[in-house]
């Protein structure tokens, strides 16, 4: 590249920074019931832009120099060996899945019919992946107020068929990775943590995410950072790493980076399954893979996003802490949140839970924030097995999944995200505080557009 090529970037750059300035201002003061109070949404400044920009300029359409950075920080970031990015958080969990039953791990493959422990309580993608794999999920209920799995039926879960565990930390509250963890060291399982919601969180002092076999990340822009679409699969093992960049790239069997050729220094050295002696590796293919790459592009966002990481989780933990605050005495009528013992969550949202001897609803409190422009935000599919893409799914459930169709009926979660400032937090608590003990008035809480009635029942005990 040349000198006037370099300057004329630098150039390009700087006017980024200007454009940014000038497209996305400060935001000005926020006006109850006129300004949203979104539950999450992207958090981002000129640096942003501007690598995104750099990236642009190399036209590297595939994953690069970048993509290299990234994996290599974030591995470290994670406390793991090894970062793969992918293009999504849900095809994380696809990968973490199909490497696990590629022919080359033997006897601890997973197979058709072999079951996985979960729960039906979160998203549906840390499930569909099982399904898909001919693999049969073992659904164990939950526990409030942590919304995580109940550990205390595992052994009632396990069968002569139990190959594996894949749970996600809930909302970026950790589960229970001690009694998990060794319960399947005991029993030989694979451990899948998926992570999406939980970047940052810690158990016992340890990042999330390095306990399991593989770990998965999502960067949707909801998420605790972003590069638009993207994820990434954690893996300690160099075999597991090995496994997943097969059936990342296409379920080839050479492990050459993008636009690299003979790594191995042998590319025509190979004699593979009935292929003629010396078919390019390159053209090899080991396993039934996909293609669930990134673009350098999307990996610079990352690189800029990656820096700023712990300031968003220490915004989320604060903002998260300081709504606990505003919301105690309610505890009678609500189900506040609390961390898994051991734990420091990263908290993705925050969960409040309905009594159910209370005489107001879910409903009414939904209803009451999204009209006064606060987003709430139900825990995903609730019940998974209510829901109609699972009618006739092969499962098994252990014991009953009735908190599971507590939280289904009961329970919503409103943002603590970084974009979020005190005056719209305490816009939240006092709506919900209001709604709650039957006060809310437009006058109280919110600016002229706003509905003028109260929710319909004073929430109480019966």
């Amino acid at each position: 590249m040349t000198t006037t090529a370099d300057s004329l970037r630098r150039e390009i750059l700087e006017r980024v920074s200007e454009f940014h300035a000038l497209q996305w201002p400060t935001r000005g003061e926020f006006v109850p019931g006129v300004t949203p109070v979104p539950v999450s949404g992207r958090v981002f400044d000129a640096t942003d832009v501007q690598t995104l920009v750099d990236s642009s300029l190399d036209f590297w359409l595939t994953a690069g120099r970048f993509a290299d950075e990234f994996e290599k920080d974030f591995a470290a970031k994670m406390g793991v060996r090894n970062a793969l990015l992918v293009n999504s958080g849900s095809s994380a969990n696809l990968l973490a899945i199909a490497a696990l039953t590629s022919p080359k791990l033997g006897k601890k493959r997973l197979q058709p019919g072999d079951e996985v422990i979960t729960v039906a309580a979160g998203f549906p993608t840390t499930v569909n992946p099982i399904v898909q794999h001919g693999l049969v999920p073992v659904f164990l209920d939950v526990s409030l107020p942590t919304y995580n799995i109940d550990v205390s039926r595992l052994e009632e879960a396990l069968s002569d068929r139990t190959r594996a565990i894949m749970i996600a930390h809930t909302l970026g509250n950790p589960f229970d990775l001690r009694t998990i963890t060794e319960f399947a060291r005991k029993h030989n399982l694979w451990l899948i943590e998926d992570t999406c919601d939980a970047v940052g969180a810690t158990f016992d002092g340890k990042p999330v995410g390095s306990f399991g076999d593989i770990a998965t990340v999502s960067f949707y822009p909801a998420h605790h950072m972003t590069m638009g679409e993207g994820g990434a699969v954690l893996t300690q093992s160099p075999a597991l790493k090995k496994l997943l960049e097969s059936f990342r790239d296409w379920g080839r069997d050479c492990w050459c980076a993008p636009g690299k050729d003979d790594t191995c220094a042998k590319r025509f050295g190979w004699q593979l399954g009935s292929l003629p002696d010396g078919y390019d590796h390159k053209y090899t293919y080991s396993h039934l893979g996909y293609n669930l790459k990134v673009s350098d592009m999307q990996a610079a966002v990352g690189v800029s996003q990656l820096k700023k990481l712990d300031r968003f989780i220490d915004t989320r933990r604060e903002n998260f802490h300081y709504l606990r605050q505003q919301l105690a005495g309610l505890e009678e009528f609500l189900i506040l949140p609390e961390a898994t013992p051991g734990s420091e969550p990263s908290w993705f949202g925050f969960p409040i839970t309905v009594r159910q001897k209370s005489a107001l609803r879910r409903t009414e409190i939904t209803r009451q924030l999204e009209s006064r422009k606060i987003g709430t935000r139900l825990l995903f599919a609730g019940n998974l097995l209510r829901q109609p893409a699972y009618a006739g799914v092969k499962h098994r459930v252990v014991g009953s999944l009735d908190v599971t169709d507590q939280i289904m009926h009961d329970t919503f979660w409103v943002g603590v995200y970084p974009g979020l400032n005190r005056p719209m937090l305490d816009y939240v608590a006092s709506t919900i505080r209001s709604c709650v003990l039957g006060e809310l008035s437009s006058a109280s809480l919110a600016g002229p557009s706003a509905p003028n009635h109260a929710c319909d029942h004073k929430l109480r005990v019966a």
